[in-house]
């Protein structure tokens, strides 16, 4: 017989959620004025998934990824993607050792617990496959042995715009295994004075000090995973990604994956909304930023169809389940 979930207690959920705003506060005292932004960065690390930073050169996608990095603690590593770039400059390669007279694995940049992938789509399509076992399992193989990565693993990948000169689309495997998708966009007039303020005399960057250690967020997407999720909650959830298989503008819906990505990530808005328990607003909320770049649409749809438009007709259409979210009204 199946052991019955420990599901969060409201106190523990409380507890879980400051240190996650603990890491906001950390963040934010570098990359100003895109809340938003670090919030949706901050869910993903709660929900252990990777994350997919988009915008146009300047705007700040690496200075956001080290700072995440840095607030988080534990081995970092950054990977600049070049055209030139081959699948085992990522992941490591096997080199003959003269002294013991043998083949010994070198690791790759990959075996870190922060991984930056920067501008990853200006490598050619078979480097950027280099990290589809790796951002799965986990794992790295090499000549038929498998090595594990660090915990917690996490990409941070930069991408630019894929209409910008040496750019590469993203393979769909890959894009699906992204958590989800931020950008940044240019700041107001205001946050670019206090950006300029802060660069003068120095970077905030460089006295940013970790929050947390690599063990600490380990623990968080443990207790993340407790978060109720009341059945009603849950088949809406499947319904909202299920409609996007079977709509007329999409090519290609999203996959069990995205269900499984879209599930954590209502849990850990939940969290950040200080509540222990999913509602149906925290799948909304996640939808988006989740579902959108996972859907290929079709070619032949009349104008310019974005992934966004679709999400949100769906969520509009999907009925809203109403009561019985919280544990007490479980039956």
């Amino acid at each position: 017989m199946q052991e019955a979930v420990p599901y969060l207690s409201e106190s523990e959920a409380q507890a879980v959620a400051e240190q996650a705003r603990t890491l906001i506060r950390a963040v934010e005292s570098v990359i100003f004025g895109k809340s938003e932004t670090v919030r949706l960065i901050t869910v993903g690390l709660l929900s252990g998934g990777h994350l997919l930073v988009e915008d146009i050169p300047g705007v700040g996608k690496t200075t956001l990824a080290r700072a995440v990095a840095k607030a988080i603690g534990g081995q970092f590593r950054r990977i600049q993607f070049t055209p030139d770039l081959l699948p085992g400059d990522v992941t490591g390669s096997i080199i003959y050792n003269q002294a013991r007279g043998a083949f010994e694995f070198h690791p790759g940049p990959i075996f870190a617990n922060i991984v930056l992938a920067d501008e990853i789509n200006r490598a050619t399509p078979k480097t950027q496959s280099a990290l589809l076992e790796a951002m799965e399992e986990r794992t790295v193989s090499i000549e038929g042995e498998s090595h594990p990565l660090p915990q917690p693993f996490l990409v941070i990948a930069t991408q630019n715009n894929i209409e910008m000169v040496g750019t590469y689309p993203l393979p769909e495997a890959q894009m699906d295994r992204f958590f989800a998708r931020a950008a940044l966009g240019y700041p107001s007039p205001e946050v670019e004075a206090r950006i300029l303020e802060s660069r003068q005399l120095g970077a905030p960057l460089e006295t940013l000090q970790p929050v947390m250690t690599p063990e600490q967020l380990l623990d968080m997407q443990r207790q993340t995973r407790r978060v109720y999720i009341s059945p009603s909650v849950r088949r809406y959830l499947v319904d909202v990604v299920n409609a996007t298989r079977h709509h007329p503008k999409v090519m290609l819906g999203a996959s069990p994956r995205a269900s499984i990505a879209l599930m954590l990530g209502a849990q850990a808005h939940a969290l950040l909304s200080n509540r222990y328990y999913v509602t149906p607003d925290d799948v909304q909320q996640m939808a988006l930023p989740v579902l959108a770049h996972r859907l290929m649409m079709r070619s032949d749809a009349s104008g310019s169809v974005r992934a966004e438009s679709v999400l949100r007709e769906i969520l509009s259409q999907i009925p809203v389940p109403i009561g019985g979210d919280a544990p007490d009204a479980r039956v």
